[in-house]
């Protein structure tokens, strides 16, 4: 028997196993392009059923592509009121290459120990920034004076009906 996983993608469950082919909502990528579907609700072997957690299910973007026409059609009674309008779903053809146990454990350690020398260079890189911009600051307050409060606006001009009112 092969093994098989039931995986979440696009807000629907597939039941899968290696070499199926089988059509998901769109997923970023390019024909050729292989995804992993982390994902995993159950997986098993025949009648078995398997830890869920450890199973990974690969598979290789086949094309992608349009679903079928759906026609939307809005009618109300008596109103003169119809809209016809079509929509085509984008979608994802993915070959299921491998459902299998191995779920990455090198990997993950490979990819941990990059990362935890990363972080002190990190820390050291905010903190060395963080020290420039408070000494510039500083000496940007003591050279510039102190700022001239706003001078008031001159008088707004008069209509010219008060400038006649008032010259007579």
């Amino acid at each position: 028997m092969t093994m098989f996983a039931v995986v979440r993608t696009g807000g629907k469950q597939y039941r899968v196993a290696a070499g199926d082919k089988i059509a998901v909502e769109k997923l970023s990528g390019e024909a050729g392009d292989t995804v992993t579907l982390a994902d995993v609700l159950l997986a098993g072997e025949g009648d078995s059923v398997a830890d869920a957690s450890k199973v990974a299910v690969s598979a290789e973007i086949i094309a992608q592509a349009k679903s079928d026409k759906v026609i939307v059609f809005k009618k109300r009674r008596r109103h003169n009121y119809r809209r016809k309008q079509g929509h085509r779903q984008q979608l994802t053809l993915l070959r299921i290459l491998s459902v299998g146990d191995a779920k990455a454990a090198p990997k993950k350690a490979a990819a941990a120990a990059p990362k935890a020398e990363a972080a002190p260079k990190a820390v050291e890189a905010e903190a060395a920034p963080a020290k420039k911009a408070t000494a510039p600051k500083a000496a940007a307050e003591q050279a510039a004076p102190a700022k001239k409060a706003p001078a008031k606006k001159p008088a707004a001009k008069k209509p010219a009906a008060k400038k006649a009112a008032d010259k007579e």
